[in-house]
């Protein structure tokens, strides 16, 4: 039967309590006296410990704690209580001293260098990365045999087929918006016919490809970057080098060749949805029916535009695909990192978007497709 530390109060000098214990002051058995002790209040004069039997370092925390608390001495300590009690006080934690924080000059120029450091590294981090990648597909070329089509479709089906559905949806939207707006402000000018102007160029130009990219940079880049990053983390990618098998031929060559080929199509069907949208709120804002809308789109749209948007869109393509990989081929350390890795991805991959758009847009310009 378990024996249970226990205690007794008797009356001490000046009406101060002496706490007199018994039994053995241990983890397994120190719970009831605990909690009755907690409830007890001073005066204390001393704790008195010659009783005690057995004793390991809760029992020493406990008398430590009361010996704190009360202000009281601890008498009657074996050789081990005593050795135990002592290790307790000098296990105390020091104060915590804080170094001083850098004035906001000093802070600023670090946190710049560490940016401009860390993007510098990165930015050779990712040539090397897009290097490996030019070599596998080298080799790919050299040896078409190679080539993982089951992969590739596969890829294919993710990255276009199964995003039909959310892209038509969001271009549809986004044209009935571009059209309901554009028509409140042309009418101003009476020019609400412009609207089809409007609405069909920015949509081939700009809306459509640009919206898709952003698209499957969230949805696919993501993606991308989570699964190649969980393969790294359990080390499967490790098992396909020593196997013999290319990680980048096997997991990053299809992932990029998928959306350099859908980008393109993705974005005309964006476009196309974008229109239609701006046809269906024309017909019932405008009084424009649903196919002269379609068919004046033919007349003030130039085929240049559509060309334009399809020229866009396999780079933008192709840097979602390899921002997503690299991303997922950077995880190294736990879980967390994975999360991380695919937040940086799709950020990146938006950002490198939009500025391509923007160089893209003062090219165009530049050789006269304006």
């Amino acid at each position: 039967m378990r024996t249970w530390a226990d205690f007794t109060t008797e009356e001490g000098d000046g009406g101060a309590k002496r706490i007199v214990f018994s039994g053995p002051l241990t983890v397994s058995s120190i719970g009831p006296a605990d909690v009755r002790l907690r409830t007890l209040e001073g005066p204390v004069s001393e704790l008195d410990v010659s009783g005690i039997g057995e004793i390991d370092t809760v029992g020493a925390w406990l008398l430590h704690r009361l010996s704190q608390e009360f202000s009281a001495p601890v008498v009657g300590a074996s050789g081990q209580a005593k050795r135990l009690i002592t290790a307790i006080e000098t296990d105390e934690p020091e104060e915590i001293t804080r170094p001083p924080r850098p004035n906001a000059v000093t802070r600023v120029l670090e946190a710049t260098g560490i940016l401009s450091v860390t993007t510098w590294l990165g930015t050779v981090k990712i040539t090397g990365f897009l290097g490996e990648i030019l070599v596998d597909t080298g080799h790919l070329i050299r040896h078409p045999g190679r080539v993982r089509a089951k992969a590739m479709i596969h890829q294919l089906e993710l990255v276009g087929i199964n995003s039909l559905g959310i892209i038509g949806l969001m271009s549809f939207l986004v044209g009935i918006v571009i059209a309901q707006q554009g028509a409140v402000q042309l009418q101003q000018f009476g020019a609400e016919m412009l609207t089809v102007n409007l609405t069909g160029r920015i949509a081939m130009r700009e809306l459509g490809v640009l919206m898709t990219a952003i698209m499957v940079a969230g949805r696919s880049g993501s993606a991308f970057a989570a699964q190649i990053g969980t393969m790294k983390l359990t080390e499967e990618i490790d098992a396909m080098r020593t196997i013999g098998v290319s990680p980048i031929e096997a997991l990053v060559i299809p992932r990029i060749l998928a959306s350099v080929v859908m980008m393109p199509l993705l974005g005309f069907y964006a476009a196309i949805m974008a229109i239609v949208g701006g046809a269906v709120i024309s017909s019932f804002t405008l009084g424009i029916p649903f196919m002269t809308f379609l068919i004046r789109i033919q007349e003030v749209v130039p085929l240049h535009d559509v060309w334009v948007g399809l020229v866009k869109a396999p780079f933008f393509g192709l840097v979602i695909a390899m921002t997503g990989c690299y991303q997922g081929m950077q995880v190294e350390a736990n879980a967390e990192e994975v999360g991380l890795r695919t937040t940086m991805a799709v950020v990146q991959a938006i950002f490198m978007v939009i500025v391509m758009d923007a160089f893209f847009a003062v090219f165009f310009t530049e050789v006269g497709w304006g």
